[in-house]
């Protein structure tokens, strides 16, 4: 299944690089590593992987810079971010600037593993069954997952994060149901919820921020110690094979 997937690992400790190839290699992947962000730079450029586990702290930058300018850049690619530092403020940024998941050090190899097939189940980077093609509309937005794209009722697209689509396309394939975080969290990143873990609202908020939700016509109700569900109708179509 992974065997044609081709993952970046960008990590200034030899010994976690050599480790994760070893592993990662073993699980079917494709494997590159680089040291800091020079070589990550040089790797995407030539080798073009579909994944990349990013270090947040590299000797010659910030992985979440680097996260920004491959998100403006290569908003297709996918990003792990892996960071040493327990503060929540680290993983809200790294969401906001377009990374797909994080995992704290130190961490299981086989977690790690989980959650790229995770991101790229949800990207289209696995061999499973592809469902019917559609397209949903609500509240005047036309979205096409097979775009992975969202527009406005005038045309225009709005730009999403990968996470923030896979938050929005759950709520598109289950109308009016309401969901709690820890099923919001599985269902988008394919783990449980650290108790405070607070992605989800950062997602949620921003979500609702690039949506232009008004407080007059609320696009998802926020039920307190429940979750969050779509408060208006979703409509959906087959597409037509070409």
């Amino acid at each position: 299944m992974s065997a044609s997937r081709h993952i970046l690992i960008v990590d200034d400790d030899p010994e976690i690089r050599t480790l994760l190839r070893r592993y990662l290699e073993g699980q079917g992947f494709r494997v590159s590593t680089a040291a800091d962000r020079r070589e990550c730079e040089a790797r995407v450029a030539d080798g073009n992987p579909d994944l990349i586990v990013l270090d947040v702290m590299l000797p010659d930058g910030s992985g979440l810079d680097i996260c920004r300018s491959l998100h403006e850049r290569r908003p297709e690619l996918r990003v792990i971010l892996l960071t040493a530092l327990k503060e929540d403020v680290d993983r809200i940024i790294g969401l906001e600037l377009g990374a797909d998941d994080y995992l704290g050090k130190p961490f299981n190899p086989r977690e790690l593993v989980a959650r790229i097939k995770a991101v790229l189940r949800r990207s289209g980077g696995d061999e499973a069954p592809a469902p019917e093609p559609r397209i949903y509309g609500f509240a005047g937005f036309e979205v096409d997952p097979g775009q992975r794209r969202v527009l406005a009722a005038d045309g225009s697209e709005i730009e999403l994060t990968g996470a923030e689509f896979d938050l929005l396309r759950v709520f598109l394939e289950r109308p009016g149901r309401l969901l709690s975080r820890d099923q919001l969290l599985d269902l988008t990143q394919g783990r449980d919820r650290d108790p405070l873990d607070r992605s989800i609202d950062v997602l949620m908020s921003r979500l609702r921020r690039k949506l232009a939700e008004r407080h007059d016509a609320p696009i998802f109700r926020t039920v307190r110690n429940g979750g969050y569900q779509m408060a208006v109708p979703v409509t959906s179509q087959g597409v037509a094979a070409p």
